[in-house]
């Protein structure tokens, strides 16, 4: 990767760990549903409105627009659901360390719907060490409160099993030539169109109460930042880097939720999901496995 790709990954990590922090501000006072059309719709204003600022023009054949509906399932619809859903439940920096499990998954699910990702021994280990990692996160309260904090985890689980058939589903926008701002456009788009009569049937929004200013700035935050721009950094990693290198990107997300919940909303967390985010870490590392190839090769300098 280039020094411009590792710094996209970074400001990346930084917008999706300000997700956990604007829906743990949000949700408060929005049901999930509603929370996420919000999210999902209002990014879509914002990307076809600077798509007609910078002239650029969306793809309309239907091929692509059923990747585009694929993509928002996979990728918005579900995994936002399940995430607003849980946090509803659990901490934020909780939530983000479940959803690093992220590549995990991906290492199976490319394994077997890709012929180029087969799982080797170094991915094995690593998803089997990761695998621990979050059995020690989540630890006793799937056994004691099933109801309420172990459904709420494996909501996350759930939503990172979907971002990984996301990961491998999103490499045709590449084949197809589709721009990146393009691609996030219509990905949220679809989204919309698919959360929206949801949203309505469920949620009833406009029998709410109007939220407040700080929620509003949460949702804009959170549509803003870590769904508009953070989609446009996503497919141009994708586009360059790869679905591997992109993926990376979970090692950050916790690290930057975790201060943000910390420091802004005063959450706190249990001693065992330290140990679970080093596992995980350790587990993401066997499956990159740049790091144990510079312990086997170290660089001789002179």
């Amino acid at each position: 990767m280039t020094s411009t790709e590792w710094t996209m990954l970074v400001a990346l990590s930084i917008l999706w760990g300000g997700s956990f922090f604007f829906t743990g501000v949000a949700i408060k006072a929005l049901p999930p549903l509603t929370l996420v059309l919000l999210r999902v719709g209002l990014a879509a204003i914002v990307l076809h409105a600077v798509i007609r600022l910078v002239g650029a023009r969306m793809p309309y054949t239907r091929p692509v627009w059923a990747a585009f509906f694929g993509m928002g399932l996979l990728n918005n619809a579900v995994p936002f659901c399940l995430i607003v859903w849980g946090q509803t439940h659990i901490a934020s920096g909780l939530a983000a360390i479940l959803n690093a499990t992220t590549p995990l998954w991906t290492v199976v699910v490319a394994h077997f719907l890709t012929a180029d990702e087969k799982m080797t021994g170094n991915r094995l280990v690593g998803v089997l060490v990761g695998l621990v990692g979050v059995v020690v996160m989540v630890g006793p309260a799937v056994l004691s409160d099933v109801a309420a904090s172990g459904f709420a985890q494996v909501a996350v689980l759930g939503a990172a099993l979907s971002y990984a058939f996301a990961g491998v589903f999103g490499r045709r926008f590449g084949r197809m030539e589709v721009p990146p701002l393009a691609t996030a456009a219509g990905q949220v788009t679809a989204s919309s169109v698919m959360l929206l009569p949801i949203a309505l049937f469920f949620d009833r929004p406009l029998t709410l109460p109007v939220p407040d200013l700080a929620v509003w700035a949460g949702v804009f935050g959170l549509a803003t930042f870590s769904t508009a721009l953070a989609y446009v950094l996503y497919f141009r990693i994708l586009a360059t880097a790869g679905a591997t290198n992109l993926l990376l990107v979970t090692f950050l997300i916790p690290i930057s939720a975790i201060l943000l919940g910390t420091l802004a909303l005063g959450e706190r967390l249990d001693p065992r999901h330290f140990v679970g985010i080093a596992l995980i870490g350790c587990g993401l590392a066997a499956i990159d496995d740049r790091l144990l190839n510079r312990f086997r090769h170290p660089v001789v300098t002179t």
